[in-house]
């Protein structure tokens, strides 16, 4: 079959944004199928061309996907105005697409929710079979972070969700309250399925070789956060943590945070003016270059802002990263991850706001190297087990052949 897949922040492993839709691509054409795959410019990401865009879009093959670039670009630190804006030029353009290309199935994925317009347009008008992956919750998320206040613009999102899930034949959702929260919208289970983030352990570990940052001692406990600085995210709580660590006088116990977003300047700014010399920011870096950077962690931190749309409404792909180079995670908030990593005992689950916790893991961790080395084995079983992107894939890819049978 050839499927046309919409995903505005799709990137290769060259880029150092999450790279599931290239990796579900690359499984769509191992097993036969061609994938057109349509994008935008996103900061985070890069798709592989690299011709000049003409008439605003530029289109090449990519490791066997033929991609088709929006020359609209798009940054996690761009306003709420101008993100909108980017949203919806994207969604026109992509309806245009949809209306004129040549496949028999269609495949969009969020974030952002308006990724669904084109499969909208494309079921009603063309009855082609749509597949809609849902990443986030929208309008729940931005509503429980105070992002979108507006009565007006939330029952427009809220419209808009329950007309693409209703027109989808299919979904997939990649976390537990994802599926939930589809199926709260009235669609059957049985056209839903969870398909989370995979570890891409190919990258994360195959022997890569340690790479450490100016400042980063041999003997330094490292804890990584590799993501987003934005207000989702909640790095306060990291400086948080931070603070109380200088507070006890330890200087063998580092925080790096490797990443851009909105509030990466406030942060940085902040960390100057307490005096953080124990938090180090990096820009971000390709797949490669995390890996490495991962080998020479000591553990990944997993962390939120203390929303509870976000306990179990999230499969954030720093996790899987952690886990896949075997590295143990602390989270700092409740949910299903919290949950698994306390079952499978491959790092430390604490409570949102509590910094004194926070800090007590991290002394816990440099206090026992061998506990801690287990711990990061048992990490990479869980991501061997259970979450391998292959094995995933091979799912994700059952599921969209099953919406044309």
């Amino acid at each position: 079959m050839k499927v046309l897949y919409f995903h505005q922040h799709f990137s290769t492993p060259a880029g150092s944004a999450g790279i599931r839709s290239y990796e579900m691509a690359r499984h769509l054409t191992a097993r036969g199928h061609q994938v057109t795959m349509v994008c935008g410019s996103y900061s985070a990401g890069k798709t592989g061309l690299a011709d000049p865009f003409v008439r605003g879009m530029r289109r090449g093959t990519v490791d066997g996907i033929d991609v088709i670039e929006l020359d609209l670009s798009y940054a996690n630190s761009d306003g709420l105005l101008k993100r909108t804006g980017t949203f919806a030029r994207f969604a026109l353009r992509s309806i245009c697409i949809a209306l004129s290309e040549k496949y028999d199935l269609i495949f969009a994925t969020t974030t952002p929710l308006t990724a669904g317009i084109p499969g909208i347009f494309a079921r009603w008008l063309r009855g082609k079979p749509f597949t809609f992956e849902v990443r986030d919750l929208w309008p729940e998320l931005p509503k429980a972070m105070g992002v979108i206040r507006n009565p007006l613009a939330l029952w427009a999102l809220g419209a808009l969700e329950w007309m693409s899930y209703h027109s989808a034949h299919r979904l997939i959702g990649l976390s537990p309250g994802i599926v939930e929260g589809i199926a709260h919208r009235g669609i059957p289970h049985e056209r839903i399925t969870m398909v989370p983030n995979g570890c891409d352990l190919d990258i994360f570990a195959s022997g890569v070789e340690p790479w450490a940052p100016e400042g980063i001692a041999p003997g330094d406990l490292v804890a990584l956060f590799a993501g987003t600085h934005g207000q989702a995210n909640g790095l306060d709580a990291v400086l948080d943590a931070a603070a109380e660590i200088k507070t006890r006088g330890r200087n063998d116990i580092r925080f790096v945070l490797i990443g851009n977003g909105k509030l990466k300047p406030s942060l940085v700014a902040r960390a100057e003016r307490e005096g953080l010399d124990n938090v180090l920011f990096l820009d971000p870096v390709d797949k490669a270059r995390l890996a490495q950077l991962m080998a020479r962690g000591d553990l990944g931190l997993q962390v939120l802002a203390d929303v509870p749309a976000f306990y179990y409404g999230t499969s954030p792909n720093k996790f899987f990263d952690y886990i896949a180079a075997g590295k143990p995670v602390l989270n700092n908030y409740p949910g299903w991850l919290a949950e698994m990593i306390t079952d499978a005992r491959c790092g430390f689950a604490v409570a949102p706001r509590d910094p004194m916790a926070f800090a007590d893991a991290l002394e816990t961790a440099a206090a026992d190297r061998p506990a801690l080395k287990a711990m990061g084995e048992r990490a990479l079983e869980l991501a061997r087990t259970r979450f391998d992107r292959q094995a995933l894939a091979g799912l994700w890819v059952d599921w969209l052949e099953g919406t044309l049978k």
